[in-house]
């Protein structure tokens, strides 16, 4: 049986594909407010809707979210042409719906691509009562693989992965995050940061920074701080020599007086730390598509115990599965594989790239688990929800990277290589998908060589742990199935959609 919820995002919509994603939708499933979250209502045996799904390739679920409109980059030159995956899911709304509460079919998501992915309101309160949710696999009803599913399938619905992958659209700005007008001195910039690098360069202009030379600058705070601003500009790699400085009087002379460190307070010192080395130009870009935070607003109504940790992980495991498909589209060189391996990757990796986040948002702490800003489990709670072998298992991968001393560099460019070294038995161009693999391994070990100098064996050391990750993200997987089969919680479409592709 096809995946069919995944494949949406990737595929191509016309008018004829909206018609007909419309008029499944219509016939297929739930209404958008129609869904059960009393969980307890829902709890018995759900042994004989068990369906084994396997990578569908173009014409599957998955696929439908990557193929409309092409958006992750095709080449380094296309890194930052999206925008960034926190924009692209709503990290603090407990949905990946930006209006209403209903659920986000595809047929909802092709008709208003611009409403899903505007910028992310504020952060709730984290004590909201209940949960949006969106229209869910219920033990013993249709969603997600029973009639419903497959008739969708029989139509040629796209899945909503699929359909996901297809509708990101834009490019970022690497400076600031806001969206590019185009490349600029030879970085995808916005208007209002290339019109600053050129007035610095050509006005001679030197900054001074008030703090320590680490302000963070975006679209809402890169007016804060212009040293920082402009030392951002260098360092993802815009060009002095791109500007025209023939066009102010005495340019010419002034540009080579910039450029002469020793004459420059804010060059000079600065340029020559080890921290402030320019970024490989792909984990520049990694870092820019790093999404957002992610809140788990478990619901304070429902007493605590396994019933409500595991609705809360499975509803959080999903709008991380939104988050990370955009993610996907924004890594270096993942756009030109076809719809076909841009699935395949997805539904090998994606809980390993989830897992991955986890245990990095975990490093600062002590034996507890960090599922999201708001969810963190130590070991009593682990024991209290019936998690205490998962998390465990997780804990030790934790260690692992603790050991290392894991930056974020490092971190974000990891989950990249994660997601392109599939296990998939599904590839179609393993030429493309290995060219992908090469790029990003000589993105870390040039990481590892410039900011790491004194440990040489340092890159190999963390691509050592990726079988552990393997693993440990296998374990996940089965623990999730088994509460699927198990009929403990209410799942969501997609979750429930990539939990069978492993299996």
């Amino acid at each position: 049986m096809e995946l069919c919820f995944v494949e949406p995002i990737l595929s191509c919509y016309n008018n004829q594909y909206l018609g007909r994603m419309s008029e499944s939708r219509h016939h297929h499933h739930h209404p958008p407010h129609h869904n059960n979250s009393n969980s307890s209502n829902n709890n018995h045996n759900n042994n004989h809707h068990h369906h084994h799904h396997h990578a569908s390739g173009a014409d599957g679920p998955l696929s439908a979210y990557i193929k409309t409109e092409p958006s992750s980059p095709g080449s380094l030159g296309d890194a930052a042409s999206q925008p960034s995956p926190g924009e692209l899911s709503d990290a603090s709304s407990g949905s990946y719906t930006r209006h209403g509460s209903g659920s986000p079919t595809p047929a909802h998501l092709l008709q208003a691509p611009a409403a899903l992915y505007s910028p992310p309101p504020a952060p709730p309160t984290p004590a909201t009562p209940g949960l949006r949710k969106p229209a869910r696999y219920e033990p013993g009803g249709g969603l997600g693989g029973g009639p419903a599913a497959a008739a969708a399938a029989d139509e040629g619905q796209p899945s909503k992965c699929e359909y996901m992958l297809s509708t990101l659209p834009k490019r970022l700005c690497l400076v600031c995050g806001d969206v590019a007008s185009g490349y600029h001195y030879g970085v995808a910039s916005c208007e209002a940061c290339k019109a600053f690098f050129k007035r610095t360069i050509q006005g001679n202009i030197e900054y001074s920074c008030p703090a320590s030379n680490e302000c963070e600058i975006t679209k809402r705070r890169r007016k804060s701080c212009q040293a920082c601003r402009f030392m951002k500009c260098l360092t993802v790699g815009m060009l002095k020599e791109g500007v025209r400085l023939d066009r102010v009087r005495g340019g010419r002379q002034k540009y080579k007086r910039r450029i002469d460190a020793e004459n420059s307070p804010f060059l000079g010192p600065q340029l020559d730390q080890p921290a402030k080395k320019p970024l490989n130009k792909i984990i520049s870009h990694l870092l820019v598509a790093e999404p957002e935070k992610m809140f788990a607003m478990p619901d304070p109504a429902v007493p605590e115990g396994e019933v409500k940790a595991l609705t809360t992980l499975c509803d959080l495991a999903d709008r991380e599965l939104v988050v990370i498909i955009g993610w996907a589209k924004h890594v270096p060189g993942f756009s030109v594989l076809s719809l076909g391996d841009q699935m395949s990757l997805l539904q090998s990796a994606w809980m390993e790239v989830l897992l991955l986040g986890v245990v990095f948002r975990s490093l600062p702490c002590d034996d507890e688990l960090v599922w999201a800003d708001d969810y963190v489990m130590d070991e009593e709670s682990s024991r209290v929800a019936g998690l205490l072998d998962l998390n465990s298992t997780i804990l030790q991968l934790v260690r692992k990277y603790k050991s290392l001393a894991l930056d974020r560099e490092e971190f974000v460019t990891l989950k990249a290589i994660a997601l392109a070294n599939s296990d998939s038995m599904h590839i179609e161009d393993g030429g493309a998908v290995q060219r992908l693999q090469d790029g990003l391994h000589e993105a870390l070990q040039e990481h590892g060589a410039s900011q790491h100098a004194d440990e040489p064996r340092r890159a190999g050391k963390l691509l050592m742990t990726l079988p552990l990750l393997r693993q440990t993200a296998t374990r996940a997987v089965q623990f999730f199935y088994s509460v699927k089969l198990e009929g403990k919680v209410p799942m969501h479409k997609l979750f429930l959609e990539m939990l069978e592709a492993k299996i």
